[in-house]
């Protein structure tokens, strides 16, 4: 873009000028240093933007908008009110945020809040229902339609959009799915360290004859905790995610005893996906590990073993709070 056109609106202390289009409309004067907004965008009074933000030509932001740091917003967007964009978020061109479930509907009186979170991006051409979150570090396709919330550093894409992956994060991941896809031969080891906190990955004993096959572990030797429940997951849409939590003293034990998914677990600095596809292979989960289960095969029953009875305080549901609770607990 040609720098001529732009104004130079205020200056801070390091020397970093609002950069503005002649042809904008900027109300609002709660515009952080460094931050450009270009041709014919509109930024009525109320709205709040961080620092070096990039506004592209033709946006279109509310009053009861905030938008965080680095921020880029492509153009032909609309920001309307109860939108949070959070700091690094990318929005593509002429993505559309919605702000009305009910449309020419008499009912509508307070906007829903969209939020982004740190990191994430929206592809050019989304449609974002409203009083949705995406999560930090999420990915929404291009021309995704987004009609729920989507987990941190998921990957999302179609109508509706559907969970197609994770975000990988460092060479961890890579090794354990190369670990998790190729089966576990006689002379492989028999537990896996996957390099996310203390998560491992188990080879089970397994005999197979013409009479059928069998699949065995004893309690505190294969699998390195005595379980005080079980429970079963089956009949999950492909399309669904399952966990999303983290305990804060419960051990978990996951078994794919029929069909196949994939499990992401997280220590809150480092991330990777396994699959599950045999039932001689199962993985551990110690406390304080974010863990999802998702990509469900149609015959698919996981099985998980716990090792405390089921505890409601125990759950961490919010990952911005687990994230915390792992960084705190790091520093004492």
């Amino acid at each position: 873009m040609d720098n001529k056109p732009l104004k130079a609106k205020v200056q801070s202390s390091c020397n970093k000028a609002i950069k503005i289009h002649k042809t904008a409309e900027v109300q609002s004067e709660d515009i952080g240093p460094g931050t450009t907004i270009w041709q014919s965008a509109i930024v009525l009074r109320g709205a709040k933007i961080g620092a070096d933000v990039n506004i592209c030509a033709h946006c279109f932001i509310e009053n009861d908008v905030l938008i965080g740091n680095r921020v880029t917003v492509k153009s032909g967007v609309y920001l309307w009110n109860g939108i949070r964009l959070e700091d690094d978020v990318f929005v593509g061109p002429n993505v559309t945020f919605t702000n009305d479930k009910f449309p020419r509907s008499k009912h509508y009186s307070t906007a829903l809040e969209t939020r982004v979170e740190v990191g994430a991006s929206i592809g050019g051409g989304a449609v974002l229902l409203p009083g949705i979150v995406i999560g930090r570090g999420a990915m929404v396709g291009a021309g995704a339609v987004v009609t729920r919330s989507v987990p941190p550093y998921a990957i999302v894409s179609g109508s509706p959009a559907r969970i197609t992956g994770y975000i990988d994060n460092g060479a961890q991941a890579q090794t354990v799915k190369s670990a998790a896809v190729h089966p576990l031969s006689d002379s492989a080891d028999k537990v896996i360290n996957v390099g996310v906190g203390g998560v491992t990955l188990h080879r089970l004993k397994s005999v197979r004859d013409m009479r059928g096959d069998l699949s065995v572990g004893e309690f505190q030797k294969d699998i390195p905790f005595e379980p005080k429940r079980y429970f079963l997951v089956f009949n999950v849409p492909s399309e669904k995610t399952r966990g999303e939590h983290a305990h804060y003293k419960c051990q978990q034990f996951l078994i794919c005893i029929k069909g196949s998914c994939s499990v992401v677990v997280d220590d809150g600095n480092s991330r990777c996906e396994v699959s599950l596809d045999s039932p001689d292979k199962g993985i551990c989960l110690p406390p304080l590990t974010w863990g999802i289960q998702y990509k469900y095969s149609s015959d698919a029953v996981l099985l998980v073993f716990a090792s405390r009875p089921y505890e409601a305080e125990d759950y961490i549901r919010n990952y911005a709070e687990f994230v915390e609770v792992v960084h705190r607990q790091a520093r004492q």
